[in-house]
């Protein structure tokens, strides 16, 4: 059946997920309209397409552990020269997201994986672009404010032509939902979870 690559992230809902992503393909970085603007909680994994069926249910149980938080982005920041990446600072909910990647990544679930560097939860703005872009990316997004409920996260695969596709989204365990995702015309249509009720 062959391997899927699959993340796990918070969608940053409208307006703002369109917003920054537009943002991000005028700062010249070609893969912005590849991916939806998110919170990481699990990055790229490969993992065997026929694992899906139990990584569905993992998500299930995290997601049934879980409760609504708010989440508020604020400012920039940049993890250059370790990596060339600006992004936006979540200021409120970082530890609400440290907590639910842990749930989902540790132990021996089937998205269980060491990091290459300690969880920073951020929204990326620009990657891998020249210096003057990376520059203008920081600066002109430092006064960047965004705020919301986070009800929910979501499953994405990678497809063949490099874009990102949500999978299934789901909801916490009090069942409230989040302030809708960002869609876009390579969006398939969506799947929502309820959250697991044992």
């Amino acid at each position: 059946m062959g391997t899927v690559t699959l993340g796990v992230s918070i969608a940053v809902p409208e307006p703002y997920g369109s917003l920054l992503q537009e943002r991000r393909a005028g700062f010249g970085d070609p893969v912005a309209h590849c991916i939806p603007t998110h919170v990481t909680l699990v990055p790229p994994t490969v993992v065997d397409r026929s694992a899906l069926p139990a990584v569905e249910t993992h998500l299930r149980e995290a997601a049934a552990a879980g409760l609504p938080f708010v989440m508020r982005l604020s400012g920039t920041g940049t993890f250059r020269p370790v990596t060339p990446v600006v992004f936006v600072r979540v200021v409120e909910g970082a530890a609400a997201c440290t907590r639910l990647q842990e749930r989902i990544r540790t132990g021996s679930g089937p998205l269980a994986r060491e990091l290459q560097f300690p969880y920073h939860p951020h929204v990326t703005v620009a990657h891998a672009i020249d210096d003057p872009a990376m520059d203008r990316a920081h600066e002109e997004l430092a006064a960047f404010e965004a705020s919301w409920t986070c009800g929910s996260f979501s499953l994405y695969e990678q497809g063949g032509d490099e874009v990102w596709r949500q999978l299934r989204e789901y909801a916490f365990g009090s069942g409230i939902g989040s302030v809708p995702a960002q869609g876009s015309p390579v969006d398939e249509p969506q799947q929502v979870e309820p959250a697991s009720s044992s």
